[in-house]
Formats: C-alpha cells, sequence, structure tokens
C-alpha cells in the first residue's frame, strides 16, 4: 500500500477551552489535490497552520511520507517541513524583484536562483517580469507569482488558503486552472481550504467538508454531491427544498407522493430533501396536471410567486397549494412564466434525500 503524502492523525486544537480543531485525521497521497471545504470558523484554517508548523497541535500527530514532523513533544521546524504556503493576499515582497520573490526561499547560489526563477516565471508565463517589481503587475499575475515562488523549493506539499479569493471571477477560473496544471506537472500533494463549494469540485479529487472544527464527511467530488451525509451537507452545495413527513412501514407520505424511509422507526418525522434542479414542471390544464409515474411521483399544484434569468438557467419560486410554503425550481433556459400562473411540480425520487428530522 503506498504511503500517503501526508497524514494528519487525531488532530485537536484548544483556544480558550473550545476546541476549534475536533479530532481531525486525513491522508493525502502524492499528486493528489484535497480540499477542505466548509464555513467560516469552521477550523479550516488553523488545520493548515498545524500543518505548516507556525501553530501547534494540542493533540495528534503529523507524518510526512511515513515520518512523523510533529506531535505534542516533537516538532520539525517549518522551514525544514519542505511544505509550500499559499495565502490570497500574496504576501510578495515589495521591495524585492518579480525573480528575487520567486527565489527567495532558495539556498542555492545566485546563478541557480536566477534560473529556477526564470524556469518557474517561465511555466506561468511571466518570464519578461523577471526583473520588474510586484507593484507593477495585476492581481492575477501576482498571484501567479506567489505560486512560482512557493514552487521554487520543490515542496512535497502546496498548503493553499483561499489563494483565488482575491481574484476577480472573470480571472479566478483561468487563474485556477493554470495553477492546478502547474501542480500536477511537478508532482506536488495540495491541501486546499476553501468556503466556495464549485472551487472545491473544479480542484479536487477528494473533498474533506469541516463543519464545527470536525470533519463530516470526505469523498471524490461526485460521491460527496450526490451521496451528503445529513440536510446540512446537502444544503452547502446549493439551494434545498424541504418536505417533512411521518414515517409509516418505511414509507413518508407527502402531496408528491410516497418517499421510501428505509431503517427508520414507525412514527419519526423526517425530512425529504431535494435541489431545485429535480423538480419537473408541467402546466395546468384546467385543474389537471400530468399523471403520476413511479419515478416522479405524484404531481402537485402550486402558483408562481416569483421569475428570475440568472444566466444559465431560470429561478422559478412556487407558493404550493397544499401547504402554503414556497419551494424553488431551476431550468436550464429562459423560462419565465408569469406570477399567478398556476404549474404542477414533481419530484424525482432517484435525486431525494431522506434525513431524519
Amino acid at each position: 500500500m503506498q504511503t500517503p503524502r501526508l497524514e494528519i492523525r487525531n488532530i485537536v486544537r484548544r483556544f480558550d477551552g473550545r476546541r476549534v480543531v475536533d479530532d481531525v485525521s486525513l491522508t493525502i497521497q502524492p499528486g493528489d489535490v484535497t480540499c477542505l471545504l466548509g464555513p467560516s470558523g469552521c477550523g479550516k484554517s488553523t488545520t493548515l497552520r498545524m500543518i505548516a508548523g507556525v501553530d501547534m497541535q494540542d493533540e495528534g500527530e503529523i507524518y510526512v511520507d511515513g515520518k512523523l514532523i510533529c506531535d505534542t513533544v516533537f516538532r520539525v521546524p517549518p522551514e525544514r517541513r519542505q511544505i509550500g504556503l499559499m495565502f490570497q493576499d500574496f504576501a510578495l515582497f515589495p521591495h524585492l524583484s518579480v525573480g528575487d520573490n520567486v527565489a527567495f526561499g532558495l539556498r542555492d547560489g545566485k546563478a541557480e536562483k536566477r534560473r529556477r526563477a526564470g524556469e518557474l516565471l517561465e511555466r506561468v508565463g511571466l518570464s519578461r517580469f523577471i526583473d520588474d517589481f510586484p507593484h507593477q503587475l495585476s492581481g492575477g499575475e501576482q498571484q501567479r507569482v506567489a505560486l512560482a515562488r512557493a514552487l521554487a523549493p520543490r515542496p512535497r506539499i502546496m498548503l493553499m488558503d483561499e489563494p483565488f479569493s482575491g481574484l476577480d471571477n472573470r480571472l479566478r477560473d483561468g487563474i485556477r486552472d493554470e495553477t492546478l496544471a502547474l501542480l500536477k506537472e511537478e508532482g506536488t500533494s495540495v491541501l486546499l481550504v476553501t468556503h466556495e463549494p464549485e472551487e472545491a469540485m473544479r480542484m479536487a479529487d477528494e473533498i474533506a467538508l469541516m463543519r464545527g472544527g470536525q470533519i463530516v464527511q470526505r469523498g471524490a467530488p461526485y460521491n460527496i454531491y450526490n451521496r451528503p451525509v445529513d440536510k446540512a451537507a446537502v444544503a452547502f452545495f446549493s439551494d434545498v427544498n424541504v418536505l417533512r413527513g411521518t414515517v409509516k412501514g418505511a414509507l413518508t407520505e407527502t402531496p408528491f407522493g410516497q418517499f421510501l424511509a428505509p431503517g427508520i422507526p414507525d412514527g419519526s418525522e423526517v425530512d425529504i430533501v431535494f435541489r431545485p434542479q429535480h423538480i419537473g414542471l408541467d402546466f395546468d390544464r384546467n385543474g389537471r396536471g400530468p399523471n403520476a409515474t413511479e419515478l416522479a411521483g405524484t404531481p402537485a399544484r402550486g402558483v408562481v410567486q416569483r421569475a428570475r434569468f440568472m444566466g444559465s438557467e431560470s429561478l422559478v419560486e412556487y407558493r404550493m397549494d397544499f401547504n402554503g410554503e414556497v419551494l424553488k425550481a431551476t431550468v436550464p433556459n429562459v423560462f419565465l412564466p408569469k406570477p399567478g400562473t398556476p404549474m404542477w411540480l414533481t419530484v424525482r425520487r432517484d435525486r431525494c434525500f431522506v434525513f431524519p428530522a
């Protein structure tokens, strides 16, 4: 079995008696990209700081290539861990040239530093700026210089803390993809901290979803999105609709028909959670809707409250006849029914999640 490039075991960090990082364990294989994903304040950046060595855990151990680099007694200094760091503010030295910024962490001779800086700047498309200064570059160019600097010492692991959040949306996707390609070329293992699900899914081989200092779910982006561990995990990735029901004989009866609730005791309340894109729509025909089907279940009638064009899709809100609550539906085209229009909604059975309420 392959030795993980990075392994953290049962890491705990307390501030004022509160567990900010609470028994976190994680492994990253050589060349893989893992995203620590979660809301602000859930412990992501603190975890990164302990791995980098700028903060120290209260419990647990950290290994690189199978060798202990830190526990609560033994500690390899940050500069000897072969771990690179990238932050959202880039932290470039304003008084150093671009080339000297890239070469800053190298211990080679002057000529070799210049050669390595030139090589990396060439790979990020900035070799012509080697003698310029950071203030002469755009934000996107500064981000690429920061990446080149972090890669210059050939780190085995790259830690990235919201590195793209300071860039405007127009630049972000391109620079993100360029960064990922370069890291893959170098064979560097990456641990990326972000609060943006789209960024995590775009970059990660594996996502570790954090909440309240703990990792609540780990897996490939497809599995995290399609097999969420609870209602909050579904809601972190997209808008959700929720139906409340009561279990009877492993089934829950709703205005959209029956939903399976295996393993949940009779009389228990459950939340049936589904995303707006998994609602089917049909027009009202003199008070009648489409026929029920095994996959889509029973249609239920709602009245349009609001419809908005969102660019690649439209978002339509319906007030449902059966309980007066509002459900959201998205459709991938320009579909903007007028407020007050009655329509019939169905819910895909294979796209629903049933959790204890």
